[in-house]
């Protein structure tokens, strides 16, 4: 009787592991794909499996104070690159702290739209500034640049020649499901006059799809459902490959762009990231651009992934969940494809009777020699339809009336900088330019707008995740009241998701 109640016991516990095990399989099976592509969406950290983690960010030097009498002077390239705040996202989903590496607080800020004006009917973008007293230093202000492109309707949107470039390699295997998915809300997107191509790389390149018109969606969507992962990644040939594609097709005057969706790991050919970028460049001059949307855990390589859109005149997203797929890929559709004003640049040039030091929040790997500007040969930073850009310096106010003028710039009573922006039309290779001016009568009782509240929170956010070393009285609750003050109407929930996200980053750090 009792070995028969050891065995029984024995067959009850291995019935009821197998029993768990099943069950938990399912759960993360239903979490990691089923998730509607809404704003509220709950966190889904089972997108793909842990594995080592191999994945590969630049390293960069956060942005110094410098002094306005030494270099008065500030010039870089405006882009709006996203795909750092979606791993920021992901990493806290997931109970961890994102890599230093991989905090980029421009794109944090630029992930969220901001309400700046429409542009007047003959420009391509309206400019915004403020001034106000910065949020985690009383004794400092923050100065903000925005950029507000112009919304073209996806109706007025020129025909598109896409290629559709896809990696399909052993490490995408985990990922394949939201690639899918996101190349099925992408296709749901075409219209009669746009023309698709898809081209997929793994140990070999394969033309699965060559000129199809966009009316034909179902042979395009049956396509991409029978795509399956595995072998090493030939992303270099295939990237040839997608440019031949693409200059066969081009459109005059179209929208001729080659969309990559891959983990970034090129391990196949042409693979550093200079042959990357000499590839890339050498291509973008014929008016073939390129988006990125990076995806995977574990093995992403946002290094070559950002400097592929970045010298290839395209933005870079970074695709976590269904519901960024959605929003890239539906929602922003129109920014995503249509590229408005290519090479932005800002050059800030402060008044040293205001301003004693400055400080660039972000945009480190966009930083550019003051001769660059007016250098129409330097690329610089992209702007889609649609699409808002901001930028904050930090600024350290005189603290004297000594009068410091510069000679050679007049500057008015309350005139704290002069802006010049420079860009070109898609097709054009000489810049225009746009100047305005920086001003505030008494910026210490100004009332700053929602929109800067809100970035600022977010920029914030960024400073203290970064461990950055001047974060000064920065801490988590007052993102979080910042934030929560100025989340708006916030239909689509984004602003919602940001609190949520830094509470999650206070609870990590206590």
């Amino acid at each position: 009787m009792c070995l028969f109640v050891q065995w029984y016991l024995i067959l009850l516990i291995i019935g009821l592991a197998l029993t768990g095990c099943g069950a938990g399989s399912t759960v993360s099976d239903n979490a990691a794909y089923t998730s509607p592509p809404s704003a509220s969406y709950p966190p889904n950290p089972t997108i793909i499996d842990d594995v080592a983690n191999q994945e590969e960010f630049t390293e960069f030097k956060e942005n110094s104070f410098i002094e306005v009498t030494t270099s008065p002077k500030s010039t870089f390239g405006l882009d709006v690159d996203t795909a750092s705040y979606s791993v920021i996202r992901r990493d806290l989903e997931r109970g961890n702290l994102p890599p230093i590496e991989a905090i980029r607080i421009e794109e944090m800020v630029n992930f969220f739209k901001y309400d700046y004006p429409e542009p007047q009917e003959n420009e391509i973008f309206s400019v915004s500034t403020e001034i106000a007293v910065a949020p985690w230093h009383g004794e400092h202000y923050l100065i903000s640049i925005g950029l507000k492109g112009k919304s073209i309707p996806l109706d007025n949107i020129p025909a598109s020649n896409l290629v559709l470039l896809l990696d399909v390699s052993g490490s995408m295997d985990s990922s394949m499901q939201i690639v899918k998915s996101a190349m099925q809300m992408l296709t749901d997107q075409l219209r009669e006059q746009d023309i698709v191509s898809l081209v997929t790389y793994s140990s070999s390149v394969t033309v699965q799809l060559e000129g199809v018109a966009g009316s034909d969606k179902q042979r395009i969507q049956n396509t991409i459902d029978e795509l399956n992962a595995g072998g090493s990644t030939a992303g270099g040939p295939a990237l040839q490959t997608a440019y031949e594609i693409a200059q066969n097709y081009k459109i005059i005057d179209g929208n001729n762009r080659i969309i990559l969706i891959t983990d970034g790991d090129f391990n196949v050919g042409p693979s550093s990231q200079t042959e990357l970028i000499d590839m890339v460049e050498q291509n973008r001059d014929s008016g073939i651009y390129i988006s990125v949307a990076g995806v995977g855990m574990g093995n992403i390589k946002d290094n070559k992934m950002e400097a592929i859109a970045d010298h290839g005149n395209g933005n870079y997203a970074y695709i976590d969940t269904l519901s960024e797929a959605q929003r890239v890929f539906v929602e922003e559709f129109g920014s995503t494809l249509l590229t408005i004003a290519k090479d932005v640049k800002a050059q800030i040039h402060f008044n040293p009777t205001l301003v004693s030091q400055y400080r660039l929040i972000g945009y480190e790997n966009r930083v550019l020699d003051n001769d660059d500007f007016d250098n129409d040969k330097k690329d610089a930073g992209d702007l889609g339809s649609g699409h808002t850009v901001t930028a904050f310096y930090e600024v350290i106010p005189n603290s004297s009336p000594i009068d410091t003028r510069d000679d050679t710039v007049e500057f008015g009573e309350h005139e704290w900088a002069k802006l010049e922006l420079r860009y070109k039309q898609p097709e054009a290779e000489e810049s225009q330019l746009i100047s305005t001016s920086i001003n505030s009568a008494d910026p210490t009782i100004e009332t700053p707008s929602e929109n800067f509240i809100f970035a600022a929170a977010i920029a914030e956010l960024g400073l203290l995740l970064l461990h950055s070393g001047h974060k000064a009285d920065a801490n988590y609750n007052h993102v979080i009241q910042q934030a929560s003050s100025a989340k708006g109407s916030d239909e689509q929930g984004y602003r919602a998701e940001f609190i949520r996200l830094a509470n999650i980053a206070r609870t990590l750090t206590e």
